[in-house]
Protein backbone atom coordinates (compact mmCIF):
# COMPACT_ATOMS: atom_id res chain seq x y z
CA UNK A 1 0.00 0.00 0.00
CA UNK A 2 1.14 3.63 -0.69
CA UNK A 3 2.54 5.75 1.99
CA UNK A 4 3.30 9.31 1.78
CA UNK A 5 4.94 12.33 3.70
CA UNK A 6 2.78 15.36 5.26
CA UNK A 7 4.51 18.19 7.56
CA UNK A 8 2.32 20.57 9.65
CA UNK A 9 4.75 23.82 9.73
CA UNK A 10 5.54 26.37 12.58
CA UNK A 11 2.73 28.72 11.88
CA UNK A 12 0.56 26.35 11.61
CA UNK A 13 1.00 24.58 14.81
CA UNK A 14 1.20 27.84 16.41
CA UNK A 15 -2.45 28.95 14.97
CA UNK A 16 -3.43 26.05 16.86
CA UNK A 17 -5.66 24.41 13.15
CA UNK A 18 -7.60 21.85 13.42
CA UNK A 19 -8.94 20.10 10.80
CA UNK A 20 -6.31 19.32 8.49
CA UNK A 21 -6.36 15.26 9.79
CA UNK A 22 -9.89 15.02 9.31
CA UNK A 23 -9.63 15.65 5.70
CA UNK A 24 -7.24 13.32 5.28
CA UNK A 25 -9.65 10.46 7.19
CA UNK A 26 -12.24 11.58 5.10
CA UNK A 27 -10.91 10.20 1.60
CA UNK A 28 -10.40 7.38 3.56
CA UNK A 29 -6.97 7.62 4.11
CA UNK A 30 -5.09 5.76 7.74
CA UNK A 31 -2.60 7.59 9.91
CA UNK A 32 0.43 5.42 10.33
CA UNK A 33 2.62 7.89 12.02
CA UNK A 34 2.24 11.26 13.84
CA UNK A 35 4.65 13.37 15.98
CA UNK A 36 5.39 16.65 17.28
CA UNK A 37 8.88 17.17 17.08
CA UNK A 38 11.71 20.53 17.07
CA UNK A 39 13.60 20.42 14.22
CA UNK A 40 17.21 20.97 14.17
CA UNK A 41 19.22 22.50 11.61
CA UNK A 42 21.23 19.54 10.41
CA UNK A 43 18.19 17.72 10.12
CA UNK A 44 16.07 20.97 8.29
CA UNK A 45 19.27 20.79 5.85
CA UNK A 46 18.77 17.07 4.84
CA UNK A 47 15.23 17.40 4.15
CA UNK A 48 15.40 20.31 2.04
CA UNK A 49 18.52 19.33 0.32
CA UNK A 50 17.40 19.41 -2.70
CA UNK A 51 16.86 22.93 -2.22
CA UNK A 52 20.35 23.95 -0.70
CA UNK A 53 21.45 25.66 -4.11
CA UNK A 54 17.95 28.51 -3.95
CA UNK A 55 18.58 31.80 -2.74
CA UNK A 56 15.52 31.02 -0.01
CA UNK A 57 17.52 27.96 1.38
CA UNK A 58 18.91 29.21 4.70
CA UNK A 59 15.60 31.33 5.39
CA UNK A 60 13.35 27.73 4.59
CA UNK A 61 15.83 25.90 7.20
CA UNK A 62 15.23 29.07 9.52
CA UNK A 63 11.54 28.96 9.44
CA UNK A 64 11.43 24.90 9.65
CA UNK A 65 13.27 25.55 12.64
CA UNK A 66 11.67 28.48 14.38
CA UNK A 67 8.95 26.20 16.11
CA UNK A 68 7.26 22.61 16.42
CA UNK A 69 6.30 20.83 13.52
CA UNK A 70 3.95 17.71 13.20
CA UNK A 71 5.08 15.02 10.94
CA UNK A 72 2.96 12.42 9.94
CA UNK A 73 2.51 9.30 7.46
CA UNK A 74 -0.86 8.51 5.71
CA UNK A 75 -1.52 5.32 4.05
CA UNK A 76 -3.81 4.49 1.23
CA UNK A 77 -4.44 3.84 -2.54
CA UNK A 78 -2.81 6.68 -4.35
CA UNK A 79 -2.27 8.82 -0.88
CA UNK A 80 1.31 10.91 -2.76
CA UNK A 81 -1.26 12.27 -5.49
CA UNK A 82 -4.70 12.62 -3.56
CA UNK A 83 -2.57 14.10 -0.97
CA UNK A 84 -0.89 16.69 -3.16
CA UNK A 85 -5.08 17.48 -4.14
CA UNK A 86 -5.76 17.90 -0.34
CA UNK A 87 -3.08 19.77 0.13
CA UNK A 88 -3.21 22.51 -2.56
CA UNK A 89 -1.18 24.09 -4.94
CA UNK A 90 2.52 25.30 -3.76
CA UNK A 91 1.52 28.95 -3.29
CA UNK A 92 -1.01 29.40 -0.55
CA UNK A 93 -2.64 32.52 -2.04
CA UNK A 94 -3.19 30.77 -4.86
CA UNK A 95 -4.91 27.58 -4.08
CA UNK A 96 -8.58 26.77 -4.24
CA UNK A 97 -11.04 26.76 -1.74
CA UNK A 98 -11.74 23.32 -0.39
CA UNK A 99 -7.76 22.75 -0.31
CA UNK A 100 -6.12 22.90 3.33
CA UNK A 101 -3.53 25.85 1.72
CA UNK A 102 -7.05 27.40 -0.06
CA UNK A 103 -9.25 27.21 3.03
CA UNK A 104 -6.57 28.13 5.82
CA UNK A 105 -3.91 30.03 4.18
CA UNK A 106 -1.11 28.33 5.62
CA UNK A 107 1.85 25.96 4.42
CA UNK A 108 2.03 22.55 4.32
CA UNK A 109 4.64 19.83 3.34
CA UNK A 110 3.46 16.91 1.33
CA UNK A 111 5.89 14.27 -0.63
CA UNK A 112 5.78 15.32 -4.63
CA UNK A 113 6.44 11.47 -5.29
CA UNK A 114 6.29 8.11 -4.02
CA UNK A 115 10.14 8.19 -4.21
CA UNK A 116 10.41 11.37 -2.03
CA UNK A 117 7.47 10.06 0.52
CA UNK A 118 9.68 7.01 0.52
CA UNK A 119 12.90 8.42 1.31
CA UNK A 120 11.26 11.48 3.82
CA UNK A 121 9.42 8.80 5.43
CA UNK A 122 12.36 6.86 6.56
CA UNK A 123 14.16 9.94 7.48
CA UNK A 124 11.23 11.06 9.86
CA UNK A 125 10.75 8.34 11.25
CA UNK A 126 13.71 5.27 10.80
CA UNK A 127 11.92 3.02 13.79
CA UNK A 128 9.01 2.30 10.88
CA UNK A 129 5.51 2.83 11.28
CA UNK A 130 2.86 2.07 13.36
CA UNK A 131 1.51 -1.72 12.35
CA UNK A 132 -2.06 -1.86 13.06
CA UNK A 133 -5.23 -2.38 10.62
CA UNK A 134 -8.13 -0.15 10.82
CA UNK A 135 -11.49 -2.37 11.53
CA UNK A 136 -13.36 -0.33 8.89
CA UNK A 137 -10.60 -0.63 6.01
CA UNK A 138 -12.89 -2.82 4.38
CA UNK A 139 -15.57 -0.86 4.10
CA UNK A 140 -13.72 2.51 3.56
CA UNK A 141 -10.91 1.55 1.64
CA UNK A 142 -12.51 2.06 -1.87
CA UNK A 143 -12.40 -1.90 -2.88
CA UNK A 144 -8.79 -2.31 -2.43
CA UNK A 145 -9.22 -4.88 0.07
CA UNK A 146 -10.74 -7.84 0.57
CA UNK A 147 -12.32 -9.74 3.79
CA UNK A 148 -9.66 -10.88 5.97
CA UNK A 149 -6.79 -9.25 3.86
CA UNK A 150 -4.05 -7.26 6.02
CA UNK A 151 -3.82 -3.55 5.69
CA UNK A 152 -0.38 -2.89 5.32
Amino acid sequence: MEHTFIMIKPDDVQRGLIGIISRFEKKGFYLKALKLVNVERSFAEKHYSDLSAKPFFQGLVDYIMSGPVVAMVWEGKSVVTSGRKIIGATNPLASKPGTIRGDFAVDIYGSDSIESATKEISMWFPKGLANWQSSHAFWVGGGAFKRGEKFN
